[in-house]
Formats: C-alpha cells, structure tokens, sequence
C-alpha cells in the first residue's frame, strides 16, 4: 500500500511552468495555470488556436519544437500532456530526476502530483481526489457538490473574508476575538447551502411534532 497524497493548494503566480504539448487537453491546464498566475512556458510542434492565441497575446511563451531535457531548466513544475505516453513518461522522469513536480495527464505511475476535480465558487475551492483511483467517481462527486453549493456563495466567502480582517484588525488576541471569528463560518450558511436548511427544517418540525405530543 503506498504512501497517503499529501492535499496542498501551491500558490503559483510568477512561478515558471512547462506544458509539454498543445492539444484539447493541455490547453485546458495551461489555461488553469495562468488562471493561478504562472509564467507559462508551452513546448510543442503544434497547437490549437487557443494555444496559438494566448502565445501571440504574450500570455504563454511557445517554444515549437519537440521536448528536450534543457526545457525543464529554472522550471517549478511541469505537466506532460501529449499524446505520446513515451514522451510524457521522459518528461516525467527527467523531471523527477531534478525534483521538479511533474504531472503526466492520465498516467498515473508517472505522475508526482493528481489534479484534483474542483468545485469552485469565488474564492472558495473545493478539491476532490481518489489518490488516481478513480477520476470518473471524482467528477462525479463534484457535480453532486456544485449542485448543493449555492452559487451566490463564493460572494458570502468573500464577505466573511471582508468581516474577518476587520475583527483582526480592531480585536486584540483574545477569547472573545476567537469566538467571533468562529461564529462567522455559520452567519447565513443554511441560506446558500439548501440541503442544510432543509435537515434543520425537519430536525425543527420533528421537535415541534414530539413536544406536542408529550
């Protein structure tokens, strides 16, 4: 049995990273790594007009070529994402080599790191993984969790972040600064969260059923 995944969220902005190929799926996690800040370097003979599109916007930087171990140098972390398993498992491996994070879309031995299926609304982010296990069940438990997720919660996120600097800022440290920081996780939560409210309904209507009938 191998070791548990260790689950971190990598802070990525003006970090360098490597897309070894520019297809439909490498456009879309070089398009989650620029969404994260990252200075994106993208290695490959051809690409999809989206790819072609951010290189001549100046958003990615499009060496056209194949991979070569040189590619990897002052990189942080680097996805192999072709349709060559051989290729994507010399990424790996030269990657591994120099102790840079390296993930081979849909090849899980040659993976230092699984990407994870996420939920997000706003700042919030929720991270589902099954350890390579099984991404289908991944997927689907995030559309089980996007449909309880009210979409006005991300703006209820932001709002408690809002409130929470406040209290930091006007509280000294204190038992009481620790209660109201608490308390903020739950202001307003069964509103955006409807399977909540609707077991705190029930839970309400039970007790009132059994006190009338004592």
């Amino acid at each position: 049995m191998g070791a548990n995944l260790f689950p971190a969220f990598i802070k990525l902005a003006n970090r360098p990273c490597l897309v070894v190929g520019a297809g439909e799926i490498a456009s879309s996690k070089i398009a989650s790594l620029l969404d994260a800040g990252a200075r994106v370097t993208v290695v490959a003979l051809r690409a999809t007009p989206q790819v072609q599109a951010l290189a001549a916007a100046g958003r990615i930087h499009w060496i056209r070529g194949e991979f070569r171990a040189a590619d990897l140098d002052g990189i942080f972390l680097a996805i192999a994402a072709t349709s060559a398993s051989d290729v994507n498992r010399a990424v790996f491996l030269e990657a591994q080599r120099r102790n840079i994070l390296c993930n081979a879309v849909d090849d899980p031995p040659n993976c230092g790191f699984y990407f994870p299926a996420v939920v997000r609304r706003g700042k919030l982010q929720i991270a589902i993984s099954t350890s390579g296990e099984s991404p289908s069940l991944a997927q689907r438990l995030r559309i089980e969790l996007e449909k309880t997720l009210d979409s006005s919660i991300g703006n209820w996120v932001a709002e408690i972040g809002n409130r929470r600097r406040a209290i930091l800022a006007s509280q000294p440290p204190s038992d009481e600064r620790k209660r109201l920081l608490q308390s903020l996780a739950y202001s307003g939560l069964t509103e955006r969260m409807p399977h909540i409210a609707r077991r705190r309904a029930r839970k309400s209507s039970r007790n009132q059923r059994i006190r009338s009938e004592r």
